[in-house]
């Protein structure tokens, strides 16, 4: 293989000097872009570079690639001669491989020069001049361009111009908002986005016909002071009836819209009329009209507004129930009014729906297994578009390459979860009305889990809560009520009687013997997303829980064990507190290229009847795995310097994890096609208890102390990614850089890092395997 790939690269550099014998005659090859910046004194060296880069970008036509100088793609092209058939091996490898010369071209150089002068003039670098020329090199020529910038424009004053008709009232209205201020530079950009800010403002204040084009926009520019005041005045020539405001007159609802039954489906006179004067043609009675009294925005009598009737789409395509939302309206003059009659057309989905998913797994830890999924759904439950989703899930998992050690979990579940378009709660809960619908959620799950025959574990879970948008970044969840039952059954004998003299099974035993809990908590969640019209390269997004459990049933249940502790019908209950955040930056550092990072803490502690207790085991932290520090196994970490397992000597159990964890990833993304993605990446963390306690034993130090620094797990590594559209498939294969565990002196192994070494790599190489990007 070396060999032919040498013999490649030899054909293709005798080829580099035969590349301008096969250009068309008289013509070459077009190299690149050189732009000389000629400023005046007031602009400064930042500024030149966003225009030097700016103009670049707009420059035409785009040369080949090039490697060192070198069109490598265009010797590609020429390297076999010209195609004798169009599917022939020739016709396959030019397109492939090569790439069709760009030729350069006086008319192109012409063509950008008005081009790059009317964007300084957007800019507000007026009287700026472009002058270009071509520069020949060998086969080459390049595009050499002298651009003299002109000092920069800032706003004196913005006004509107308005008078008593009822377009231009408005006009002033939508002043109070404008985004452009005095002293800020003159952008037309930032102008256009002031017209569609305007337009927008009328169109909310009943003006249904008005466009951004009847908007005139006039400068009085100050050459002496480079100063500019703005006016924006509507045009005398805008159509008479952009400047009408228009009232809405009759709402008619066709919940069952059907191209087959269409002039059933929307006949007027099987409507029937709501409280809130809507016209629903629902022979059927298949919706609530509550339903609609929660959707609906657009009300009869009030003015035109487009953000009503914005909002009263997204709620309707966002409900869930109707497959096609289409809308149409209708003027007419009412008297001396102008009025709209509003057209719903909504195509529902098939009300119930039956799913089956089987898929496969296969975990870090060596566990490899399938399990089936039906799901039954029901998607108009008592009629106003509640969501009945009900689950029944078995599966299996085998665990490989343990020897002796292997086992086989069963698992066994079902789950039902019944999501309400709307708040069912008898405390008045404020959210914002011009945003998405609120939400109630309720679930229903149990599910048991048979550990190699060892020891079954059943849990039962159920939640009451809300969800609602406080605006388009802000989104809040609210679960007064989370309970969750977790019983161990059936222990084995063989499994206590190896407990008795290996202290690692000991552990385990205890653990699952203190599983049987009580846990009733309540769950706040705070997420927060940036702006999505913002046109800031960076993406931020923050996530925060707030969990306390067992505060109330702390006061209202005294019963105590033999154990001291606080029972509910003979089981007792935990009591702790648990808060993390997680926040995300991502950076687009250009176009292909994004920079992710993810800073993630957390803590619980144990108080009452938990008090010196680590946290329930579904409420503790664990580090490792595809998604979390991704050159350690999953739970291969932690707490603290406590050795569980390095990365290959997989335990017959596994510990439980931590009541505090800190953790940090970044990593460069980069888009190589559409389908095909790479990455390179650094993860670091650990966990630790949050008391002392002898569960890990005392040279373990896994209780959290000043030295965590000194316990922190580092990885890196790099990555493949597949885009599927629907979903993405992701390949990491990371190594350890620090392992906190080595305690004599040696936590770095940077040193060792030995690819060609086979035990080292079987030690220290994790291949991951995941759906979805990692965070």
């Amino acid at each position: 293989m070396p060999t032919i790939c040498s013999g490649i690269s030899l054909v293709v550099l005798l080829n580099a000097c035969n590349v301008g014998k096969h250009l068309p005659a008289k013509e070459r090859l077009y190299a690149g872009t050189d732009i000389n910046i000629t400023a005046d004194s007031t602009v400064s060296k930042d500024e030149q570079k966003a225009i030097n880069e700016q103009l670049a970008a707009l420059a035409r036509p785009k040369p080949n690639s090039q490697l060192f100088g070198f069109p490598y793609k265009v010797a590609l092209y020429y390297l076999f001669g010209e195609p004798k058939k169009p599917k022939g091996f020739r016709a396959w490898f030019r397109r492939k491989f090569g790439q069709e010369p760009v030729l350069a071209s006086a008319k192109a150089i012409t063509s950008n020069i008005p081009n790059w002068e009317a964007t300084l003039v957007n800019q507000g670098y007026f009287g700026s001049q472009v002058t270009g020329q071509l520069k020949e090199s060998g086969y080459k020529a390049r595009g050499v361009y002298d651009v003299e910038v002109k000092p920069r424009f800032y706003i004196d004053s913005v006004a509107f111009m308005v008078d008593s008709t009822p377009v231009r009232k408005a006009l002033l209205a939508a002043y109070r908002r404008t985004i452009l201020k005095k002293d800020d530079p003159y952008n037309f950009d930032n102008i256009k986005l002031e017209r569609e800010r305007i337009s927008q403002a009328l169109k909310q204040r009943g003006f249904y016909y008005f466009l951004p084009d009847y908007i005139a926009i006039l400068a009085d520019n100050d050459s002496s002071i480079h100063r500019t005041k703005l006016y924006f005045a509507i045009k005398p020539d805008m159509p008479e009836a952009a400047g009408v405001p228009y009232s809405i007159r009759d709402v008619f609802i066709y919940p069952n819209y059907n191209l087959s039954t269409a002039r059933q489906d929307t006949n007027i006179r099987r409507a029937y009329r709501t409280d809130e004067a809507f016209h629903i043609v629902d022979s059927t009675k298949h919706f609530d009209p509550r339903l609609f009294r929660d959707i609906v925005a657009v009300k009869p009598g009030l003015r035109y507004n487009s953000r009503a009737q914005d909002l009263t789409l997204s709620r309707f395509i966002n409900l869930g129930a109707f497959k096609f939302v289409r809308n149409r309206f209708e003027p007419d003059q009412q008297g001396d009014s102008a009025v709209l009659d509003v057209h719903y057309y909504l195509t529902p989905y098939p009300t119930k729906s039956v799913r089956l998913e089987i898929d496969g797994t296969s975990r870090s830890n060596n566990f490899n297994g399938t399990q089936a999924i039906v799901s039954w759904r029901n998607r108009n439950y008592f009629k106003r578009a509640e969501l009945l989703t009900i689950n029944a899930n078995a599966g299996i998992e085998f665990q490989i390459g343990s020897g002796a050690q292997n086992i086989t979990n069963y698992r066994f579940g079902a789950d039902a979860l019944l999501s309400l378009p709307r708040l069912l709660s008898i405390i008045r809960l404020g959210y914002d009305q011009r945003q998405a619908l609120p939400k109630t959620n309720i679930t229903l799950s149990y599910q048991v889990i048979r550990r190699g025959g060892l020891y079954d574990l059943n849990s039962f879970q159920t939640t009451f809560g809300y969800a609602w948008r406080q605006n388009q970044q802000v989104e809040h969840i609210f679960q007064p009520f989370n309970i969750t039952y977790v019983r161990p059954s059936n222990i084995s004998t063989a499994f206590v009687d190896s407990a008795i003299n290996n202290p690692y099974i000991f552990r385990q035993l205890v653990a699952i013997q203190n599983s049987k809990q009580l846990i009733l908590s309540t769950l706040y969640t705070f997420n927060y997303n940036s702006s999505p019209r913002s046109v800031s390269p960076n993406t931020f997004r923050l996530s925060a829980n707030i969990e306390p459990a067992g505060n109330l049933a702390n006061m209202l249940f005294n019963k105590r064990d033999d154990y001291g502790d606080k029972i509910i019908v003979g089981v007792p209950f935990a009591q702790f507190i648990r808060v993390d955040v997680d926040a995300r930056l991502y950076r687009k550092m250009s176009k292909n290229v994004t920079w992710a990072n993810r800073v993630f803490a957390g803590m619980g502690a144990t108080y009452g009847n938990s008090k010196g207790m680590q946290l329930p085991l579904t409420k503790q932290y664990f580090v490792g795995g595809p998604n979390s520090i991704r050159a350690f196994r999953a739970r291969a970490i932690g707490p603290g310097l406590f050795t569980r397992d390095t990365l290959q000597q997989i335990q017959l159990f596994q510990d439980g994890g931590g009541d505090i964890k800190l953790e940090a990833n970044t990593e460069i993304r980069a888009k190589f096609t559409k389908y095909l993605e790479g990455a390179v990446f650094v993860d670091a963390g650990n966990i630790w208890t949050y008391s002392n306690n002898d569960i890990f034993g005392e040279s373990a130090q896994a209780k959290f102390s000043p030295d965590f620094i000194k316990q922190i797990a580092i990885g890196t590594g790099v990555g493949l990614r597949i885009d599927l559209s629907y979903f993405l498939v992701r390949f990491d294969l990371a190594t350890p850089l620090r392992k906190p565990y080595k305690t004599d002196g040696s936590e770095w192994v940077i040193n060792q890092i030995n690819f060609r070494d086979s035990a080292w790599r079987k030690q220290n190489l994790v291949f991951n395997i995941a759906v979805g990007y990692p965070f």
